[in-house]
Formats: C-alpha cells, sequence, structure tokens
C-alpha cells in the first residue's frame, strides 16, 4: 500500500507541492505570530528584570501594558521613603504609543531623574551624558542600531516635536527611551507620576514591607517586580486569545488545503477506483490510501516548515 501511496503523489506532482505548500503556509502563521508575540513579551520580561526594586507603587491598573496613565501624586516618593525597610525611591513616568515606524507593535518612552534611577538599578551612560534639558532624551544600545541614530541626532516623539539624543545606556531597562521626569511631565502636561520604583535595604523581608506600604497608603496599588516579570504575558491585553485565534487559522488553512486536495483525489480517480475495486480491493484498502496520501502530505508540509523556521532563527541570530 505505501507504493501505492507514493505512486499516487509522484504521479501528480504539481497538486502535491500545491498541497504541501498549502500546510507549510498553515504551519509558519502560527509558529511565525506565535514567536513575535511571545518574542515581545520575553522582551518585556527581560527589561523588567533588570529592575533592581523590588516593588512598584503605582495605582489601580497603573501597570496595564498599554496605560499611560500618570495618576500617582509624586508627594507618594517622600511618603514611601519613611517606611521602615525602604532604602529608595524613584518616580517614573511611563508614555505608550503605537509604534508609527512600520512595526508590529508599540513604543514606550519613560520619563525619570536619571541619577538616581541609575544608581538603583545599576545602570551607566556608556556614550555621551544624561538628558538635561526637557527636549533630550537618551536610548538604549538596541534602539540605537535598530534605528541607526547616534548621539547628537534628533528623534520625533509627541506627534513630530523633535528631541536631541544626548546619551546611550546600558543595560536595558523599561522603556528603550528615556528622558527627564520634567521633560515628559510637561510633555503630557501633568505634575504626577505613572508609578514609583521602591528599592529596599538589604536583608529587608519585600512581603513585610509591602505589607506595611499596603497597610500606611491603602487603596493603591502594590506589584512585587519578581511577578511582574513572571506574568509579562497575561499583562498583555487579549494576547492569549490572540494567540488561540492564529492557531485555529494555521489549522484551518491546512486543513483546507488537504481536504481539497483528497476531494480532487476522489473526483480524479474514480476510473482507477473502480479498476481498484474490479481487482478485489476493499473500501477500506482504498481509504487507508487515500488517508496515507493526506498524511504523507502533512509529513512533508510539516518538513517544509521546519526549513523555513530554520532559515528565520539563522537570519534572527544575525541580527
Amino acid at each position: 500500500m505505501l507504493e501505492l501511496v507514493f505512486a499516487n503523489l509522484r504521479v501528480r506532482p504539481f497538486r502535491t507541492l500545491i498541497s504541501v505548500i498549502g500546510v507549510a503556509l498553515g504551519v509558519v502563521l502560527v509558529i511565525l505570530f506565535t514567536g513575535l508575540a511571545r518574542g515581545m513579551t520575553n522582551d518585556v520580561a527581560k527589561r523588567a528584570a533588570n529592575w533592581k526594586a523590588e516593588i512598584v507603587f503605582t495605582r489601580p491598573g497603573g501597570m496595564d501594558s498599554m496605560s499611560s496613565n500618570a495618576a500617582v501624586n509624586i508627594a507618594y516618593t517622600a511618603k514611601l521613603r519613611e517606611i521602615e525597610g525602604v532604602s529608595s525611591t524613584v518616580p517614573v513616568i511611563r508614555y505608550i504609543t503605537p509604534d508609527n515606524r512600520g512595526r508590529w507593535g508599540v513604543r514606550q518612552i519613560d520619563g525619570v531623574e536619571w541619577q538616581p534611577f541609575a544608581d538603583m538599578n545599576g545602570m551607566t551612560i556608556v556614550s555621551g551624558r544624561a538628558p538635561q534639558a526637557n527636549d533630550e532624551v537618551i536610548m538604549d544600545e538596541r534602539e540605537m542600531i535598530d534605528n541607526k541614530l547616534k548621539v547628537s541626532d534628533t528623534y520625533e516623539l509627541f506627534g513630530g516635536k523633535p528631541y536631541k539624543i544626548t546619551g546611550i545606556f546600558s543595560p536595558p531597562s523599561g522603556a528603550r527611551i528615556k528622558m527627564s521626569l520634567a521633560g515628559m511631565q510637561e510633555a503630557l502636561q501633568t505634575d504626577k507620576c505613572t508609578y514609583i520604583l521602591v528599592k529596599l535595604k538589604d536583608g529587608a523581608d519585600v512581603d513585610a514591607v509591602a505589607a506595611k506600604i499596603n497597610e500606611v497608603l491603602p487603596g493603591n496599588k502594590i506589584n512585587l517586580t519578581r511577578d511582574l516579570v513572571i506574568d509579562a504575558q497575561e499583562r498583555i491585553p487579549g494576547l492569549n486569545t490572540f494567540l488561540r485565534v492564529l492557531v485555529v487559522l494555521g489549522a484551518l488553512v491546512s486543513t483546507v488545503f488537504v481536504l481539497l486536495s483528497m476531494y480532487t483525489t476522489i473526483t480524479e480517480r474514480r476510473k482507477e477506483i473502480g479498476i481498484l475495486k474490479s481487482l478485489g480491493a476493499s473500501t477500506s484498502f482504498i481509504i487507508k490510501v487515500i488517508e496515507g496520501e493526506a498524511f504523507m502530505i502533512g509529513i512533508l508540509g510539516i518538513a517544509r516548515r521546519a526549513c523555513v523556521g530554520d532559515l528565520l532563527f539563522s537570519h534572527q541570530q544575525t541580527i
């Protein structure tokens, strides 16, 4: 029976090739978009892991991935430092906007006082200097490379306003673009921040200090940095639903191609099926031959997807 399956595939090479490509296309769609989505969440988690602060103090909803809400009073920074176990605090204002550079995703910008933020998170300026004026920004190395920029270039933000790039920081932490807290507040016309990073003293119990903050300053949201790293995927609205839809779509595309191929197989082979039956072939034997062709097309489609996937992976490694 196996010889008959391979013979049937060889007799109609064009139809077999189209069917294989259809299966491969469905699988590639699933892997490509799933990889993009998971790559984005892993990148967010990696940069969040570079925060050395153990606690992120904000208002409810302030840490939603698509939120640019600045609702935390800056006065909380001093109140938090008064709590036992807290070493330092740094207010951060976050601005999120759709990426208008033809890329898939969003662009995030942080407004911080650079030196306190850098001291807390172990970051340095590897080239240039920190932003001082309200129209200056710094970027991490990846952002500079992706946009083919250099120190002293200008970069448009907030609907076309030019900002001067004054430095490059490392390692990446939070947003890839940072400006002064005052500059961000001026651009967004607010005197508040999005969240406050809270660094604890050596040996302080994170859970105990978080409970104390919640007791002293009730009605706010206390996030532990370790949890933000773990649930990066869950914090992106609709991501899991998006991935499930892609999986169903890819499976549907592959199934339609295979079903179409098998339908064509049956309609083209009425005479052949009649000859097989006249030679004593049972109905189950004929069905097994057709199912065997479908199975082989699926295997070839997956193998073709594997080749494409290896090429994509090798290309990604060179970026």
